[in-house]
């Protein structure tokens, strides 16, 4: 069943794929993301609900998508700053 969650995923693993050779915000992303979901589930786990790998691949395709985001601002950060400083 296709859900936001899987479509988020894809686009996660196609951004992943496209960044392979440089290490930047998304993998940072993935990496505190997958690290935070890791708690949560290991907290679930503990509470009595069982361990959850969901949390886990929530927390990565999340964590990625901030990675990817910060990324994207970096970017067009760069680009105003040349803007402005050609126009001087």
């Amino acid at each position: 069943m296709i859900n936001i969650w899987t479509i988020l995923g894809v686009i996660a693993f196609v951004f992943l794929a496209i960044s392979w050779n440089k290490r930047g915000a998304i993998w940072g992303g993935l990496t505190i993301g997958a690290i935070i979901g890791l708690i949560i589930s290991v907290i679930y786990l503990f509470r009595g609900d069982g361990f959850n790998w969901a949390f886990i691949l929530k927390g990565a395709v999340s964590g990625t998508m901030a990675g990817l985001f910060a990324e994207l601002l970096g970017r067009m950060s760069g680009s105003t700053k040349k803007k402005r400083e050609k126009t001087k």
